[in-house]
C-alpha cells in the first residue's frame, strides 16, 4: 500500500449489496490528541459518492475541492473523475506536495487516490488508509470472509479492532452508507 499518514483510519467496505465508509474522529498534533470527533467522510455529488481522507487536514480539504470539481465536470462519473484527479496529481507541482490520501466510493466502485498520484481499485471492495488502515482492513477482510455480518456491522467492528490496536485511532467512529 502507498505511504501511510498518522492520525486517522478510514475504511471502505463493499459487501453484499451495500457500500459503507467508516472513519475515526481522532485528530492528533504530534503525540497529542487535539480533537476526538472530527468528521473525515463527506457525501458528494447528490449524496451518491462518499469520500474519506487521511493526512493533513488542509491538504485533504484542497483535494476534496478538486475532486468535487472533477465530479461536476464529469457529471458524477466516479471512475473518470478519479482518473482525471490522479493525472492532475501526478503532473501538477502543487498537488504533488499535498500530504493526503483519499478513498472514494459509489454504489459500484471503490478507489484509493494516493499522495503520489496512484489510483488503486481493490479486488475485494475492502480498503483502508491512515495509520490504523492495515488493522481495519485486515479485520474487515476476515469478517467479510468468515461471518454473515452486513457491511455496516463489518465496518463498525473492524474500526473497533483498529482503535484497540492503533494509538492514532479512536473509537469515535462515523459511518456513512450508500
Amino acid at each position: 500500500m502507498p505511504q501511510q499518514f498518522h492520525g486517522t483510519t478510514v475504511l471502505a467496505v463493499r459487501h453484499g449489496d451495500r457500500t459503507v465508509m467508516a472513519a475515526d474522529g481522532q485528530v492528533t498534533l504530534g503525540a497529542t490528541i487535539v480533537k476526538q470527533s472530527a468528521r473525515k467522510i463527506r457525501r458528494l455529488y447528490q449524496d451518491r459518492i462518499l469520500a474519506g481522507f487521511a493526512g493533513s487536514s488542509a491538504d485533504s480539504f484542497a483535494l476534496f475541492a478538486r475532486f468535487e470539481a472533477k465530479l461536476e465536470q464529469y457529471r458524477g462519473n466516479l471512475e473518470r473523475s478519479a482518473v482525471e484527479l490522479a493525472k492532475d496529481w501526478r503532473t501538477d507541482r502543487l498537488l504533488r506536495r499535498l500530504e493526503a490520501m483519499l478513498i472514494v466510493v459509489d454504489a459500484s466502485a471503490t478507489f484509493v487516490l494516493s499522495g503520489t498520484g496512484d489510483l488503486i481499485e481493490p479486488d475485494d471492495g475492502i480498503v483502508a488508509i491512515g495509520s490504523g488502515g492495515t488493522y481495519a482492513a485486515a479485520a474487515a477482510k476476515a469478517l467479510a470472509r468468515h461471518t454473515d455480518l452486513d457491511a455496516r456491522t463489518i465496518a463498525a467492528e473492524a474500526m473497533g479492532i483498529a482503535a484497540d490496536i492503533c494509538i492514532y485511532t479512536n473509537a469515535s467512529v462515523t459511518i456513512e452508507e450508500l
